[in-house]
């Protein structure tokens, strides 16, 4: 396989190769991610098989914006609400109930899902383009440094994921911060690029 590399605002190849089941290599403004259609249970199955990733680790979703989540969550809470007007897009993860529309192996079996709408305009429009959520862990192996280029993702994977969308570097070049809103209180799961003071500030309206 030809790792195809994007470098032109015209990304119609990407989204043709994710409504068959292919995989992207996506910009973000933490990392990049290694993304393919969060609906389809084959094309997240080949995400785990090229990271080497466990499939008892889940996969968060990226989205277009909260409207766009609303598909696959059981509900999106008031905190869910205030975090996203405030953070999205941004490097927030926001873990929610999921709804059934969601494929089981997208959260290895759980009853969550985590959600993001990221900050890049390139990716944004593959999700607008596509109509569908992407599954999209950082575009790296399992255990290895998170890329923030195209050629660091094709260090990693060239010749064995479709393409990459090169969207230059990640502009925070650090992992988006995972808060848990199915617990009261929320707990955050991974500090990243976003502050636990900000969150709370928000939350707490503080």
């Amino acid at each position: 396989m030809e790792t195809v590399v994007l470098t032109s605002d015209d990304i119609s190849y990407a989204v043709d190769v994710i409504l068959r089941g292919g995989l992207v290599a996506v910009p973000t403004e933490t990392v990049y991610g290694l993304a393919g259609n969060g609906l389809d249970a084959n094309a997240v199955s080949s995400i785990y098989s090229v990271k080497g990733r466990p499939e008892i680790k889940p996969i968060s979703l990226l989205v277009s914006n909260l409207n766009a989540a609303r598909d696959f969550c059981k509900e999106i809470n008031e905190s869910a609400i205030k975090l996203a007007d405030a953070f999205w897009p941004g490097p927030l993860t926001m873990i929610l109930r999921s709804s059934y529309a969601v494929p089981e192996i997208v959260t290895a079996g759980g009853d969550t899902v985590g959600i993001r709408c990221p900050d890049h305009p390139k990716t944004l429009e593959l999700l607008k383009l596509s109509g569908v959520p992407l599954a999209a862990p950082s575009a790296n192996p399992s255990d290895m440094p998170s890329p923030k280029s195209a050629k660091e993702v094709l260090d990693y994977f060239d010749g064995l994921i479709d393409c990459v969308i090169d969207g230059g570097i990640c502009s925070l070049g650090v992992e988006s911060t995972i808060v848990d809103l199915t617990v009261k209180p929320p707990v955050i799961l991974r500090h990243g690029a976003l502050s636990e003071t900000a969150i709370l500030r928000i939350m707490y309206d503080e």
